[in-house]
């Protein structure tokens, strides 16, 4: 269904500017914030998206919906990796686990999964 796809494609993009990660004392990050070269690609995906949507190719935005959905799993492992690495320079496990726990994931990477997946799995007719 094209509008349904339409709507993974507005979540996508709305979702990156929304809070994905809060960092203490620093504040929420989106994703340009986060990574720019991450964010310019989901852009990018969001428009060749746009483009298959508008060309009637929905197995091109299907597939587009899954890279999508593998960038933000790579980009949610690679924070929380990047969080854990920061603080290495401790001498204690604990401490480095404890602040590392204190950059979370926001409410954003929910808009961000949804609208991958509704891109993924929209219906093929009308119901």
């Amino acid at each position: 269904m094209k509008n349904l796809q339409l709507i993974g494609v507005i979540l996508v993009v709305a979702g990156s500017f929304l809070p994905l990660v809060h960092v203490p004392i620093i504040g929420n990050w989106n994703f340009w914030k986060l990574d720019q070269r991450l964010a310019m690609m989901c852009y990018l995906l969001a428009a060749m998206a746009l483009g298959g949507i508008a060309t009637n190719h929905r197995k091109f935005v299907k597939i587009i919906g899954g890279i999508l959905l593998i960038l933000f799993l790579f980009t949610v492992l690679a924070t929380k990796y990047q969080a854990f690495s920061y603080f290495s320079f401790l001498p204690f496990k604990s401490w480095r686990e404890t602040l590392a726990a204190t950059v979370t994931l926001k409410w954003g990477w929910a808009v961000e999964f949804l609208g991958a997946v509704t891109m993924l799995f929209a219906p093929k007719k009308k119901i």
